[in-house]
């Protein structure tokens, strides 16, 4: 994912931005957990404007370097941009505060409305608003590969790319790492042979905007936190190995290892390790599980669960924390008089074992990263890998697709109503511009007026 940029500006810069206080930047980061509506590329925009643009605490160029590697990485990259930016400004501390007030909200809100998702879920009123916002979701994905795509994708080559990934998952079902491992060799090889092509950007005109100053500007030397240590590295590595051993070790202990917080947890550490390029990239890989496995939830839940994800602030990939609860809940794992305890435990085991990892990717690679800033080496292969996921998310609007127009499979009926909801909320999204939010309210209610009448 790229953020456009535009031409540079002739006004004059901006004044130095004041020093930022961590009592400062506290509060910044528990407003945007509250706010970080529209999924990954929804937050990052929001980022974008917040830290770029209006407060200036962090220059384009750098706000591009750190995004690019955390495309690269598996888990939520919105989530971990929030880390590496906090970390930047106020160390170990900061990048700890930033990516847990990113999640936390988004974990508490998403734990009561998946209570009220299965105990009420049978009540017509609920049934019609999933029915209404399950087409709006299809068509959120294929906004979403749209507007990543028109930011990644500036040359032929990146688009040839984007169409080998959609290929190779949907054909071939090649594994998204190979994917991710293919692209980057392309974009390693791509950045020696035609350098232009991988610039970030894709090398078409895409010049940085100046907004002024920043506090982390594009020459400001790498503060010595950042500076890479091999003891710092290895201090942080067991740190997060005990952070991961302790929990689960008491798990086995207390449950064994085929109970289904057990597995839970352990399913979602490969899931926060196996997979790249973010929620929509890793929801295939979570349904395989969830759904097929395991099945902690039915495919119809699956698309509910990230109905609620678009409609939540805090990362798409959140859902992890409703397919816990559902799991937990309608499994009975702490017997029938502890239902919701069993999927709030469940919800709040998964984001942890889901999300502990990026804070160690940012916190233990951030100061390699810190010092390839103008090294197309690394650059044009997460260039690469950005164009890559394109491919993967448009095949994951197929998958939402094909479970919402077909629910009994191809064999079954054409759901011409869900296909109208649909239709409807992708030409608001791309024709009138409006708001994720809004788009899902309007299906709900769309639903809720076919259920009553019916249709």
């Amino acid at each position: 994912m790229v953020i456009e940029t535009e031409s540079i500006s002739t006004a004059p810069p901006a004044a130095f931005p004041p020093q930022v206080s961590f009592g400062q930047a506290f509060w910044f980061w528990l407003k945007l957990g509250f706010i970080s509506f529209g999924g990954p590329a929804g937050q990052i925009a929001i980022m974008h404007e917040e830290l770029v643009v209006r407060r200036r605490w962090i220059s384009e160029k750098r706000f591009l370097h750190a995004l690019n590697y955390c495309m690269v990485l598996p888990g939520p990259e919105a989530q971990q941009l929030a880390i590496y930016i906090g970390w930047l400004l106020h160390k170990t501390r900061g990048g700890i505060v930033a990516g847990t007030l990113f999640v936390l909200p988004s974990l508490f809100i998403l734990i009561a409305f998946s209570w009220v998702y299965i105990a009420f879920g049978e009540v017509p009123l609920i049934a019609g608003i999933f029915y209404g916002i399950k087409p709006a979701v299809t068509a959120i994905v294929v906004h979403a590969a749209h507007r990543i795509g028109s930011r990644a994708l500036k040359n032929n080559v990146l688009w040839a790319i984007a169409a080998a990934s959609f290929l190779a998952i949907f054909a071939l079902n090649v594994p998204f790492p190979f994917i991710v491992a293919g692209a980057a060799a392309m974009g390693f090889l791509g950045g020696r042979l035609a350098p232009e092509i991988f610039k970030v950007g894709g090398g078409h005109g895409s010049v940085h905007k100046s907004f002024g100053a920043a506090l982390i500007d594009d020459q400001t030397p790498t503060p010595a936190h950042a500076l890479f240590k091999w003891r710092r590295l290895i201090q942080l590595a067991a740190v997060g190995a005990f952070l991961w051993a302790v929990p689960m070790g008491l798990l086995v202990v207390q449950f064994g290892w085929d109970h289904t917080f057990t597995q839970m947890s352990w399913f979602f550490t490969k899931a926060a390790l196996l997979t790249f390029g973010g929620a929509y990239a890793v929801l295939p890989y979570v349904y395989q599980g969830a759904v097929d496995q395991f099945g902690w939830a039915t495919a119809t839940q699956m698309i509910d669960g990230l109905a609620l994800g678009e409609t939540t602030p805090g990362p798409l990939i959140m859902v992890v924390a409703f397919v816990g609860f559902i799991g937990g809940y309608a499994n009975e794992v702490l017997g029938p008089q502890s239902l919701f305890l069993a999927g709030a435990v469940a919800a709040s085991l998964v984001t942890w074992f889901t999300f502990l990892p990026s804070f160690m990717f940012i916190l233990a690679g951030g100061p390699l990263v810190e010092s390839t800033h103008n090294d197309l080496k690394f650059t044009a292969p997460l260039t690469a890998i950005t164009a890559a996921v394109v491919g993967v998310i448009l095949n994951l609007a197929m998958f939402f697709g094909y479970h919402v127009l077909w629910p009994q499979g191809f064999g079954g009926a054409f759901d011409v109503p869900s296909a109208v909801i649909a239709l409807a909320a992708t030409v608001a999204l791309f024709k009138y511009k409006r708001n994720v939010i809004h788009v899902i309210g309007v299906c709900g209610l769309l639903g809720v007026a076919l259920q009553w009448l019916h249709i």
